[in-house]
């Protein structure tokens, strides 16, 4: 199935409130503004990442803050690279440490562990993973997908 060759970049933005209900809306304003620009597994794929940082964010960066903390989400289109920011108000977290620690230990599957299996996914799902401390005391978790871009770019 050909997607529509539509004018990139593009940028779209979405902000909810720090509760797991609102993954739903957070996956569905994803799946609206992707299909027409990627294939149906990468759809899946990027919505299985967001799900995981969105839930992520909830649980742990923004435990013990009030439900009305906001969770910002950003989506930016490339001719061949998909953006998928998620910023958080929780305290800094150093992902790539994480991450080494999970990868180098040889005597449990990452997919066989309750814990951190999250992060796994995210690392194996996206071809750029990183959890950036910003300077306004936010924290931003950016993932990065290549896709093959058949769409034009706007200059």
């Amino acid at each position: 199935m050909s997607k529509q060759r539509q004018k990139l970049p593009k940028q779209f933005r979405l902000q909810v409130k720090t509760k797991l209900e609102a993954l739903t809306e957070v996956l569905a304003w994803f799946e609206q503004i992707s299909k027409p620009f990627l294939e149906d597994k990468c759809v899946w794929q990027c919505q299985l990442a967001i799900a995981e940082g969105f839930s992520n964010a909830v649980r742990y960066a923004h435990q013990g803050l009030p439900e009305t903390t906001p969770i910002n989400l950003e989506i930016n289109l490339f001719s061949d690279f998909l953006e998928i920011k998620i910023w958080d108000s929780g305290k800094p977290f150093d992902l790539k440490a994480k991450l080494q620690s999970i990868l180098n230990d040889k005597d449990n599957d990452p997919l066989e562990r309750e814990g951190n299996r999250g992060l796994y996914f995210m690392d194996q799902l996206t071809d750029e993973l990183q959890y950036i401390r910003m300077s306004n005391k936010r924290n931003c978790l950016l993932m990065r997908k290549y896709i093959n871009g058949n769409q034009e770019i706007d200059e």
